[in-house]
């Protein structure tokens, strides 16, 4: 496959840089995967595509306050996306963005002084090696001083970050977040409120968590011509042995698994290709306790046997990456374009902040 297959035409005004007034206001374009009928319908109104039996499975993975703002020796404004430590490194890696070309050996200082670092090696695409001065009170200053780290194409002026910086804090984080870990929000799970949660649990649907720590797979751009040549960035993820056994239930009672949001889906994909691969029976269950857990580089592209999921709620995703081929590999590439037209055509709103589909 070609990855101009996936390309489409993306007007600037169509990107979302502010949520929806209320979380569950967004819209919610629905797609029938096998009909390909489009219904137009608000979020709120998620029951009523869900039915007794089906699982509703969420990630629970929490955003990282992992942005800083700060300033170069020579006054130049800077900003870094701060990664998790790698295993065995003394030093932290983070993209950085600057009007003028940054040089090894800078010394940085972050958020008035809370942060300085020192860059020490380019990595190649804004990606760097950061050696911080206090190396393991990075992750605690970051609580207290960091920044929501939104996406670059919510465009925002340095005193308009100032200002939404608790705003961004508060929306761009699910209401379920528990597990610290990820770089960006899952940002299917944004438009959840506890009332609706409520709602969706009187229907007879039941609920069940997975963790996946949104990372450099989720959200680097595929540069190869040939789809088949792209290469996976590891992601950690977790499936407790509760969410299998709720999974395989759903499965044999004939109730479909409804993943909220692309990692979430990876999550469940990843842990159904390791359980069927040491030969468990998707009718025996597992042990109490075990669960699955790992690193996955699962490519999710046409064609891919899902294995797990059936139904999918997920935002509106960047052209040319590996989401909108997922979403493909679900739903079908020509429904998809057709879906993204009339969702372009209609005004709905793009990417993390954006509207959401159900496609089932």
């Amino acid at each position: 496959m070609q990855l101009s297959d996936f390309d489409f035409t993306l007007p600037k005004e169509a990107i979302a840089q502010i949520p929806a007034d209320q979380r569950d206001g967004s819209r919610l374009l629905e797609l029938n995967g096998k009909s390909g009928k489009i219904v137009h319908r608000v979020f709120r109104d998620l029951p009523e595509l869900l039915r007794s039996g089906d699982l509703l499975v969420l990630n629970n993975t929490r955003v990282r306050p992992a942005r800083l703002v700060g300033s170069r020796e020579s006054g130049g404004r800077v900003e870094a996306l701060v990664l998790e430590d790698q295993p065995g490194s003394t030093g932290r890696r983070a993209y950085l963005k600057s009007r003028a070309k940054l040089k090894e050996g800078e010394r940085l200082g972050f958020e008035e002084g809370a942060l300085f670092a020192r860059t020490t090696q380019r990595l190649g695409g804004g990606l760097w090696s950061l050696s911080f001065d206090q190396p393991d009170q990075v992750d605690g200053i970051l609580a207290r001083v960091g920044r929501a780290p939104l996406p670059p194409y919510i465009s925002r002026s340095p005193d308009e970050q100032d200002a939404e910086r608790g705003f961004d804090l508060a929306r761009y984080q699910s209401i379920f977040a528990e597990v610290p870990g990820s770089v960006a929000a899952p940002t299917a799970s944004l438009h959840f409120t506890d009332e609706l949660l409520s709602r969706i649990e009187e229907r007879g649907v039941e609920t069940a968590r997975v963790t996946l720590h949104v990372g450099l797979g989720t959200f680097l751009p595929i540069k190869t011509d040939r789809v088949e040549d792209h290469v996976m960035h590891e992601e950690i993820f977790s499936v407790p042995s509760s969410t299998v056994e709720k999974v395989l239930a759903a499965k044999k009672q004939g109730g479909r698994v409804v993943c909220v949001g692309t990692t979430a889906c990876r999550a469940l994909e990843a842990a159904a290709e390791s359980f069927l691969a040491e030969g468990s029976q998707e009718s025996e269950g597992m042990a109490p306790g075990t669960g699955i857990a790992g690193e996955t580089r699962l490519f999710i592209r046409p064609p891919y046997e899902f294995r797990w999921v059936d139904a999918l709620i997920t935002n509106f995703h960047l052209p040319r990456s590996t989401l909108i081929l997922l979403v493909c590999a679900l739903a079908g590439r020509e429904e998809v374009q057709r879906a993204y037209v009339e969702a372009l055509a209609q005004g709905y709103r793009f990417y993390s902040y954006g509207d959401a589909m159900f496609i089932g």
